[in-house]
């Protein structure tokens, strides 16, 4: 599906992704289980990948980023977590696997993932405590944790979920629908472009078309996940479909109907296509990131 720069990202990822962890006591150790089996359960690692392949862009070496990397991914994978808890989407299968609650119970799964989230912000933070002596740098980090938390928070991806959950069953404006999406789905990918380009204390101007880029693919990603819930096979998913109906969500299916939605995602992957371009073959990766996303749909 991706070519060979992703795949060299995602390989760093897939190696490091435990690294960052914190040591937990054996007297907990069915927390560190649980956390352990949502994180490696597989998955695109599209946010961690996105935040390297930024740091890359703006200039810096892509092993410093990991612990950022890392992070942003307990955070993603914390969210999947309770998202399937039977008081939220209430899913049994999440990547071909039985979800985390199905395994270790709801109330483990809780547990997990909040010390998932509780790990994100101690490996970003552990790095910090290297570059005391270099303060330039030191801004750099804070300045990209806090990128990320405000993009997994209530101004972000909380924000997100909790939109989503007051407006199930009820009629949906427009407006709405691209305020939950915006939310739920595309503000940690913002968060992830943006972040690798603060830990590469990048220019301005690759800053802005990340960030730009961030939220055009963030709301495609979720668009195309709409269609998938309707239109896709559970099997190759990993996951069930219909589950948006089911719990009467607003979709984007559901407001503007599939033909408009399909072409809302051709607009939205032209439009990141367009802000990377005048990047030349800097911008390469991150075009053909969009394009693939958006294939998913076909």
């Amino acid at each position: 599906m991706f070519n060979e720069d992703y795949l060299r990202y995602k390989e760093l990822v897939e190696r490091h992704l435990t690294d960052f962890l914190p040591e937990i006591d054996q007297q907990s150790a069915t927390l560190y289980d649980a956390m352990k089996y949502s994180l490696t359960s597989g998955g695109k690692r599209i946010r961690p990948v996105l935040l390297l392949a930024a740091c890359e862009f703006c200039g810096c070496d892509i092993n410093q980023a990991l612990p950022y990397a890392a992070a942003v991914e307990y955070i993603h994978t914390y969210s999947l977590i309770h998202d399937d808890l039977p008081s939220m989407d209430d899913d049994e299968m999440r990547r071909g696997k039985p979800t985390n609650h199905m395994v270790f119970g709801e109330d483990m799964a809780i547990l997990a993932g909040d010390g998932l989230l509780s790990s994100a912000f101690e490996a970003m933070m552990k790095d910090m405590l290297l570059y005391f002596d270099n303060p330039d740098r030191l801004k750099c980090r804070v300045r990209a944790a806090y990128e990320i938390a405000k993009g997994a928070g209530c101004k972000g991806m909380v924000a997100g979920q909790v939109a989503d959950i007051e407006s199930q069953g009820k009629h949906c404006a427009r407006e709405y629908i691209e305020y939950i999406h915006l939310n739920k789905t595309a503000a940690l990918i913002v968060s992830s472009v943006k972040a690798g380009a603060y830990l590469a204390c990048g220019e301005q101007d690759r800053l802005k078309a990340l960030a730009s880029y961030g939220e055009a693919i963030g709301l495609g990603f979720q668009i195309a996940d709409d269609l998938l819930d309707i239109y896709g096979d559970s099997a190759a998913m990993g996951k069930s479909t219909g589950k948006d109906d089911a719990h009467k969500k607003c979709t984007f299916p559901a407001i503007y109907g599939a033909e408009e939605s399909r072409q809302r995602l051709t607009d939205l992957t032209n439009k990141a296509i367009e802000l990377m371009e005048p990047f030349y073959d800097e911008g390469e990766f991150f075009v053909t990131i969009a394009k693939r996303l958006a294939e998913r749909n076909k």
